[in-house]
């Protein structure tokens, strides 16, 4: 799956890891984060992301 990387931190959403600290399980796709989801670093949203 494909990686994500924010545009202000650096920190980068691995899928095959997910966001356990978030709730966010392994093997969630970057696409299906819910939309209120945010950078466990600096707090912007997915808006922020790119791909890697």
């Amino acid at each position: 799956m494909q990686k994500y990387i924010c545009d202000v931190c650096g920190w980068v959403y691995d899928p095959d890891k997910g966001d356990p600290d978030g709730g966010i399980d392994p093997g969630t796709s970057f696409d299906d984060l819910p939309e209120d989801w945010v950078c466990p670093e600096c707090g912007v949203g997915k808006e922020d992301f790119s791909p890697l």
